[in-house]
């Protein structure tokens, strides 16, 4: 399901674009916000696909709102809804999708959903959203090496940091196993595409060796193949 947060200050635009929405099987308006500053709160406490915001709001303003959302999260769609096209320039400087004007008419509306819709497809799917105590951040799954369970903390390995963050892998490899994750003992979780070299009972992964368990050897092998195999490589 394609969640979507609405940020309008005209609260019968707000409804009209819910109800447009919530209509098609595959969307869901998850949140809802009248001014920029309470947009930049729900994004940072959902991950959302996409966002359609206005631009000229009290309080905080939606081009300030997504320069916020932006320091926390690149992947998510922004459209802006406004009245001024002027405005659809600067909206490009935070990564904005496209803009709608107003008022807005169902048939152009619905061609910058389509196009959002088409954005998300061939965008990278997985990522990660990882939660702090003072914010979060989405990481692309394929910038992961590796997660692991280290004395009941999960972490995050890239090639240059490590993230800790709440939850257990059991999660990630239902989230990431489409992606191309794989697990070679009960501790870890492997981003195949980082596997460098196989041994009898390790792998290296980035400039990490870890170890593969009896138990889950022939699972990771058989992994490691198909994903060679999908992947040409």
């Amino acid at each position: 399901m394609i969640k979507i947060l609405i940020a309008d200050d005209f609260a019968l635009l707000r409804e009209d674009i819910c109800d447009t929405l919530n209509a098609q099987e595959d969307m869901e308006v998850v949140g809802t916000a009248e001014s920029g500053a309470q947009a930049e709160k729900l994004a940072a406490e959902t991950d959302y696909d996409i966002i359609l915001m206005d631009i000229e709001m009290k309080f905080m303003d939606g081009m300030m709102a997504a320069e916020e959302i932006r320091k926390v999260d690149t992947e998510v769609i922004i459209i802006f809804i406004t009245n001024s096209p002027q405005y659809a320039i600067k909206g490009y400087e935070v990564g904005a999708l496209d803009f709608v004007l107003k008022p807005v008419s169902y048939f152009a509306f619905s061609l910058k959903i389509t196009k959002a819709l088409t954005s998300l497809t061939h965008r990278e799917k997985a990522s990660v959203l990882l939660t702090f105590k003072n914010g979060m951040m989405r990481l692309p799954a394929e910038d992961i090496t590796y997660i692991e369970i280290l004395r009941r903390q999960m972490i995050v390995h890239t090639e240059t940091e490590a993230y800790p963050m709440a939850g257990t892998l059991t999660e990630m490899e239902a989230k990431l196993g489409d992606a191309g994750f794989a697990r070679c003992n009960k501790g870890y979780l492997v981003n195949l595409r980082h596997v460098k070299r196989i041994t009898a009972d390790s792998v290296q992964v980035g400039n990490d060796e870890l170890l593969i368990s009896r138990r889950r050897r022939e699972d990771f092998l058989t992994a490691m193949t198909d994903y060679y195999g999908e992947n040409g490589k």
